[in-house]
């Protein structure tokens, strides 16, 4: 008979890691109230960054790693001791600066991807969250079966919680914001925002990074090996939050999108808790 205890135990894996990251896309589809995105076309926008963007990058980064390894190796200079993927520097140089560049191009390649489904300025940041939450799921759901391999699964599932409230929520924002900046330069004309609110959750993805990595990175700088534990703590609470912080200020931006009036570009608009004046129309008065 066939031990099935494997597959079990990836199947809870998985739904471990998919459930928080559609949860947080439905939070954010009900951010938007006029029109909401069919549920075929966010989840193929989901897909892309699952199945898309999460290979694609894991691949350029190996490959990236690789050739500045070598070149480092070749050219034995302090310069380039940032390139060695083999040491504390070169991991650094991957964590803060590689991986956002590429995992953000590569998702924000999924917004453009469905440009053509766009209808208005609102879908933009839900465009960039279905990507974002569907790399997020993704890269959980590895790091999640590593630890499985590694310590059990208890020990996957940890690791899934953990980053289901903290890397996945930040994957959703960074692209939500990135969606943005290209939905306000399709439908609002403002040249650059592409490129602005790409850097922006390059940012993003960078700042939450140094959060999460923040025992190391002092540790790195020379601190005592006893504040390390305690920086880990914190740096992950400090993730937490900025994750929860990042997606509630996307929530908003959908929010103010969805009803563009509400905004200093339209300062003629009256909310709808504002009613007419009631009454006689006022008398016009002629020569």
């Amino acid at each position: 008979m066939v031990d099935s205890s494997g597959f079990v135990d990836f199947l809870v894996l998985t739904l471990a890691a998919l459930l928080p990251a559609l949860a947080y896309l439905v939070w954010v589809r009900q951010s938007e109230r006029l029109g909401q995105e069919p549920w075929g076309l966010l989840l193929r926008l989901f897909l892309f960054g699952a199945l898309g963007a999460t290979i694609i990058a894991g691949v350029l980064e190996v490959v990236i790693l690789d050739i500045g390894t070598k070149i480092s190796l070749s050219y034995p200079a302090p310069e380039f001791a940032f390139l060695n993927g083999n040491s504390t520097l070169g991991v650094f140089f991957l964590v803060l600066v590689i991986a956002p560049f590429v995992e953000e191009g590569l998702k924000a390649a999924g917004v453009v991807q469905y440009r053509s489904s766009m209808r208005r300025l609102a879908d933009g940041p839900v465009f960039g969250a279905a990507v974002g939450l569907g790399f997020g799921f993704f890269e959980t759901l590895l790091y999640g079966l590593g630890a499985f391999l590694a310590g059990g699964l208890a020990a996957g599932l940890t690791l899934i919680f953990v980053r289901s409230i903290s890397s996945v929520l930040l994957h959703g924002s960074s692209t939500a914001m990135f969606g943005r900046g290209y939905a306000s330069n399709i439908y609002q004309g403002r040249a650059g925002a592409s490129g602005a609110y790409y850097l922006l959750a390059v940012g993003m993805h960078a700042s939450f990074n140094a959060l999460a990595s923040l025992g190391a990175i002092l540790l790195a700088a020379g601190l005592p090996n006893w504040i390390g534990p305690y920086a880990d703590v914190l740096g992950l609470l400090a993730a937490i939050a900025f994750a929860f912080g990042a997606i509630e200020h996307v929530r908003t931006v959908i929010a103010q999108s969805d009803f563009p009036g509400a905004s200093a570009v339209h300062p003629r608009y009256r909310p709808p808790s504002v009613k007419p004046r009631s009454g006689p129309p006022p008398r016009q008065y002629t020569k």
